[in-house]
């Protein structure tokens, strides 16, 4: 018998097993589709996991690179660079991902924001009409800075005064041709001791050739250091300055007085220092004569000294000369007559104790190495002689109180304290016996000749830190007493950048931090365009090392190696304090020892042009800011 359609269709739906495969069958359509959905929702996820890494990548890229000009559209070089770290970090193709954009821009707090966008093809999903997925994200990097305290310690030698690519033998034959120059100094800084203020400075004047001298792009180098720090600041950020000028000495003694006045030697009326001086002697010599030849035979010369202009043998005017005028003298084989002879006192040269009590108050004080008539002042210009020391030697212990920058004055033990330096009473010697003269071979370190020379070499005050804006930070270096002169100490400047930021010596209370916030950073910034360059003739922080020998201990064969072993040792108390040090140099390469005072290689740096010299300044803040991604 034939079966009919609707029998069929009957034993059909009373089949259990031929009802599942149905059903299956039409459910397989949504399983298939949730199935691809989530293969291609695992590749969208890994796809948008590196388009937002490259677009991190870029945005840090264009902030590093950002020029910190305040302007509201992101540089060429800045979005370049942003574009090309995009690119390596995403590439062509990834997971079959194609027209990849990105965007970088500036933001109005002057950081760098970006947005990448990405299509990705569907695999399944495209046979349910979805044959592409557009991915967006956004991505923002901003420089952050912690508390920080950064000492700038610059070099403000002679040779500063030098075109930046200038070689040595160039330099050096620009110094020469262009003697130092006279100058007035501020009549007013908070920084400066009253003697320092309105008194007569000497420098070296700047070479005008090509870009300029190298401490014009010190000047320049130092704002724009302070542009990317103050670019990376917020306001609750405290971000404090230090300046240390330094050359032979460092001018430390109003900053050490406003600490404590006794911490400086004169603290306490009659308190004593001893100075390579002189005092007048009995006597008088003759300082130079002139005359005519009268033809007389030898035996008819007889010496006549003529008439005095001024009261008797071994006084003097007030210009400490006398002369005597219609004498007569056999010289030279031959009989001169109508002779005068100009006299000057003698003096005994030697090491002597004098009262310096008067003297760092500021006041005019008598000068007591001239003769009282000419009524000779002196006024202290705040440079320091440091403290007791170690001679002879390269390697130091704690007896060597200059080296410790924690180590805080005792005021009843002499070696612990700093002593003004005092040029008007400081004269050359041929060796340290004492002798008696009229001035030959005994040069004073305070006249013109000798500061225009360098051999006393005063300069610009130190700033200890404080918070400072733009504009006081250019004021600094763009006064009119941040000039070139002097011969390079590294030791001297690094000894008291190093005492600026120990947090335990005389300057601990400008080293403390704010209350409820981390310890400040701490960063020094070593400039300099030479090697170390000791002279045994330089007045400076240890005196006049001929006959002082306070580094040397008499072997001043070795001045260098010992001054060099100072700036190593310090470089290292720097790091043990904390202290994050850069050196930079205007030369072909770093020294041997500005690399080991770095506190590593990679922070030892150095350029032979003024543009080159402001990217380094800018490159070392951006490092000590914090480069990250704020979204």
């Amino acid at each position: 018998m034939r079966m009919t359609s609707f029998s069929w269709l009957t034993r059909l739906g009373r089949d259990r097993g031929a009802n599942v495969a149905a059903m299956m069958a039409v459910a397989m359509l949504p399983l298939a589709a949730l199935a691809g959905s989530a293969l291609d929702v695992s590749r969208m996820y890994v796809v948008k996991s590196r388009l937002q890494q490259a677009c991190d990548a870029g945005v840090l890229a264009g902030r590093r690179f950002m020029a910190t000009d305040g302007g509201t559209t992101l540089d060429a070089t800045a979005t370049a660079q942003a574009k090309t770290f995009f690119n390596n970090n995403f590439g062509t193709g990834y997971f079959g991902a194609a027209n990849a954009t990105f965007t970088p821009t500036k933001t109005s707090d002057q950081q760098v924001a970006g947005t990448a966008t990405v299509q990705v093809p569907m695999t399944v999903m495209k046979m349910f009409s979805m044959a592409t997925a557009n991915l967006t994200v956004t991505c923002k990097a901003r420089f952050d800075i912690a508390d920080t305290d950064i000492v700038f310690v610059l070099d403000t030698t002679g040779s500063m005064a030098c075109r930046p690519e200038d070689t040595d033998a160039q330099c050096s034959s620009y110094v020469n041709a262009n003697p130092a120059q006279a100058y007035t100094r501020p009549g007013s800084d908070p920084d400066a001791v009253a003697g320092y203020l309105n008194s007569t400075g000497y420098a070296v004047p700047e070479t005008t050739a090509g870009n300029g001298s190298r401490i014009k792009a010190l000047r320049q180098a130092v704002k724009d250091f302070a542009a990317v720090i103050t670019s990376s600041m917020d306001s609750s950020t405290r971000v404090r300055y230090g300046f240390v000028t330094y050359t032979s000495t460092v001018n430390a003694g109003k900053a050490i007085y406003q600490m404590s006045p006794n911490y400086l030697l004169g603290a306490t009326s009659g308190e004593k220092w001893w100075y390579q001086s002189r005092t007048p002697a009995s006597g008088e010599s003759v300082e130079s004569a002139t005359g005519s030849p009268n033809y007389k035979a030898q035996a008819d010369c007889t010496a006549v000294m003529g008439t005095r202009s001024y009261g008797t043998a071994g006084t003097f005017d007030a210009t400490a000369t006398a002369s005597y005028t219609g004498g007569q003298v056999w010289s030279g084989g031959r009989c001169y007559g109508n002779v005068t002879r100009n006299m000057v006192p003698n003096y005994a040269y030697d090491k002597f104790n004098l009262d310096v009590s008067k003297y760092i108050t500021g006041a005019a004080v008598t000068d007591p190495s001239k003769l009282a008539v000419t009524g000779a002042t002196s006024k202290w210009d705040g440079c320091v002689e440091e403290r007791q020391t170690q001679a002879g030697t390269t390697n130091f212990t704690s007896a060597s109180y200059d080296l410790d920058p924690e180590l805080i004055p005792n005021a009843t033990l002499v070696q612990t304290r700093w002593r003004p330096m005092w040029a008007d009473v400081e004269y050359l010697r041929k060796d340290t016996a004492a002798d008696t003269g009229i001035g030959e071979d005994h040069a004073n370190l305070g006249s013109a000749s000798q500061r225009k020379s360098g051999f006393y070499s005063c300069g610009k005050p130190i700033h200890r830190l404080s918070a400072m804006t733009a504009s006081a930070i250019a004021a600094y270096v763009d006064a009119p007493d941040f000039k070139p002169l002097g011969g390079t100490y590294h030791d001297t400047g690094m000894i008291w950048g190093t005492r600026l930021l120990a947090s335990a010596g005389i300057f601990a209370a400008d080293n403390s931090g704010r209350t409820g916030q981390p310890s400040p950073r701490k960063i020094i910034v070593f400039l300099t365009d030479g090697v170390m360059s000791p002279s045994p003739s330089i007045y400076g922080l240890y005196g006049l090392e001929g006959v002082d020998q306070r580094v040397s201990g008499g072997d001043t064969g070795n001045l260098t190696n010992y001054h060099n072993a100072r700036f190593l040792y310090e470089c290292g108390r720097a790091r043990q304090l904390g202290i994050d040090v850069w050196t930079v140099a205007i030369d072909d390469a770093p020294s041997d020892q500005l690399t080991q005072c770095a506190r590593n290689s990679s922070q030892a740096l150095y350029t032979t042009t003024g543009s080159g010299l402001s990217a380094i300044f800018q490159k070392i803040a951006k490092q000590v800011a914090m480069l990250r991604i704020d979204q």
